[in-house]
């Protein structure tokens, strides 16, 4: 079942003494994450809509002013607080997807069909994304490159060229 809701991010910090909030950009760029009118909050299983009231990118995050938070002592109530965005928020182009869709898709062989495992998370260490898949053999990472990766197909698989012994013994 497709989530309604995304992790965008997260509060890390107040910014200011009025309010502000330092956010750590969990989208392609940290412009994504700028570019959002709104922001959700989960409590107690439901989602909560903040309004952005302004947003900007500094270095890699994002500094924030949020509807409600107008002080530090409200800001630093938020300091470690996921942030979500609505999925219809973003505009994928051909070919994007969404990292959370790809949890728990299968990892096939792009010539034999041959599944090796399912994808259990995707890391990112700057370079490139690093999928990490739950195989017979245990947890084996393959880097998220056109080398590697052939093509990926939501609710199918991500197909896969490996070298030898990259998922398997």
């Amino acid at each position: 079942m497709e989530k309604i809701y995304i992790e965008c991010g997260k509060i890390i910090n107040t910014h200011g003494c009025q309010g502000g909030v330092k956010l750590e950009s969990w989208c392609n760029t940290p412009a994504d994450l700028a570019s959002l009118g709104r922001v959700f909050l989960c409590e107690k299983g439901s989602y909560r809509e903040i309004k952005v009231r302004r947003a900007s990118v500094f270095k890699q995050f994002v500094i924030a002013e949020l509807e409600g938070v107008s002080d530090m002592d409200a800001a630093i109530a938020l300091k470690n607080t996921v942030l979500y965005a609505a999925r219809e928020d973003f505009q994928l182009e051909d070919g994007e997807y969404f990292i959370t869709d790809l949890v728990g898709l299968d990892v096939i062989d792009a010539d034999d069909g041959r599944v090796y495992g399912t994808l259990l998370e995707t890391i990112n260490r700057g370079a490139s994304d690093i999928y990490v898949v739950n195989t017979p053999s245990g947890e084996r990472m393959i880097p998220a490159v056109p080398e590697f990766i052939d093509r990926v197909e939501i609710g199918k698989g991500i197909f896969v060229r490996p070298i030898s012994g990259m998922l398997e013994d």
